[in-house]
């Protein structure tokens, strides 16, 4: 796994909702106070927490919302003792976002919640594939890993070729921020399963072109390839490129979580994605010492955060790490010597000093290869290939929840067309 994933940080210092050893202290001694039974609520994730917590008489029941969102087969799971198949909620909230957006439930780790009447997707089963056809998924990120494991449920072979030499993609590198180790278990699980399936290979380091990948005879293939952050300064408030300065020294999250640090002190970290990543990079970076100041158009830091009801503990984090925030104001230009933030309600401009910015603003998918593959569709027929997707952050840039759910659409629309693939709607009567 050391292989595989990394070295990863501790949960106990990491996690977003406070170590479970935390909750279980809050918890003991209730049972003398009272002689009606105690449910324990606070999102315990742990199958062995749980089933200790019941057995040593601390609790009489555990509530696990979230978690059964996560695996609504949780207890059955404990109960047969098959720890290793059980998804552990991740405690993205995601799941909450749908009561503030008016949108659908949805979880991270379980793409079928709320899909079990309107596209008959089941948590744990998946119909027979209709097909020989071998499937080839490329990137194993959150989206190519979904991909490959429903479709190997489903029966066909399966390949999943990485470039790098670890799975994960995204989930990998952002599980190593500060606050998102419990991430990581979005890729743990998937590849457990996969290593537990005799139809599915997955090889790392295992970039190919589309004229290699044409001469394997693969059926269908999913292009899981992801996506990058914007150098440009292309957001939400802003459709077209910032200015930049030749000497200015601009970074991308990508950078930073692959290891670049600023060459000077002083940083600015741009949020025009509003969600949880520029908050993490900024919580990073003063960690390490940096003197940070985050520059945000909105009214607060991370303000999308307030449907995953993390923001007030998001900002607080920042404050307490001293981070200067900056809010209401959009990025006009990076200077040589800092950022030219303009005031979104006067007009204002001021120069906000540093040595370097971290631009926080939105993704372009990589989808290269899969424009490859189109161009040479007439050669489809000859290779024996089907059918060409793009899935997840490849397809459309978005959150991690979003690009698993594509993974399973794609798994689960093999061998469908037209209405066959449609979902059911619930249309009231007039």
């Amino acid at each position: 796994w050391d292989f595989m994933f990394g070295a990863w940080p501790d949960d106990s210092v990491t996690s977003r909702f406070g170590p479970e050893s935390e909750r279980e202290d809050l918890l003991r001694g209730l049972k003398d106070l009272t002689s009606k039974p105690v449910v324990g609520v606070g999102r315990f994730t742990s199958p062995d927490t749980m089933a200790r917590l019941i057995r040593q008489g601390t609790l009489d029941f555990i509530g696990a919302a979230r978690p059964s969102i996560a695996d609504p087969y949780l207890p059955t799971k404990i109960e047969e003792g098959r720890i290793d198949e059980i998804r552990e909620c991740i405690g993205c909230n995601i799941c909450v976002s749908g009561d503030y957006t008016m949108t659908p439930i949805r979880c991270t780790q379980n793409p079928s919640m709320g899909e079990e009447w309107r596209r008959g997707w089941h948590p744990e089963t998946m119909r027979p594939g209709t097909s020989d056809h071998r499937i080839l998924v490329v990137g194993g990120g959150p989206a190519g890993l979904e991909a490959a494991m429903s479709a190997g449920r489903r029966g066909h072979g399966v390949v999943l070729i990485e470039a790098t030499r670890e799975l994960g993609g995204r989930v990998a590198r952002e599980a190593r921020l500060p606050g998102l180790a419990e991430w990581r278990r979005v890729v743990e699980y998937r590849a457990a399963q996969l290593d537990r399936m005799s139809n599915v290979d997955y090889y790392f380091e295992s970039a190919m072109s589309a004229e290699e990948i044409l001469s394997y005879g693969f059926g269908h293939i999913a292009v899981a390839t992801g996506a990058s952050w914007r150098r440009d300064g292309v957001g939400v408030s802003r459709p077209g490129p910032i200015d930049i300065d030749q000497p200015a020294e601009v970074l991308t999250p990508d950078d930073v979580m692959s290891g670049e640090r600023p060459t000077g002190g002083r940083v600015v970290v741009f949020d025009d994605d509003h969600y949880y990543l520029a908050s993490s990079m900024a919580e990073l970076l003063a960690k390490e010492g940096y003197p940070v100041v985050y520059v945000t158009p909105e009214p607060e830091a991370a303000t999308w955060t307030h449907k995953t009801m993390e923001q007030h503990r998001i900002q607080a984090r920042l404050l307490d790490l001293d981070v200067r925030i900056v809010t209401a104001h959009g990025a006009e230009r990076v200077a040589s010597d800092g950022l030219v933030a303009r005031c979104e309600y006067t007009g204002r401009e001021q120069l906000i000093e540093c040595d370097a910015v971290v631009l926080v603003t939105s993704r372009l998918p990589h989808e290269r290869l899969y424009l490859d593959l189109v161009d040479l569709r007439e050669e489809w027929g000859s290779a024996g290939l089907v059918s060409v997707r793009t899935v997840g952050d490849a397809f459309s840039p978005g959150s991690i929840a979003a690009a698993v759910w594509d993974g399973r659409r794609f798994a689960e629309d093999l061998g469908r067309s037209g209405e066959a693939a449609m979902f059911r709607r619930n249309i009231a009567a007039l």
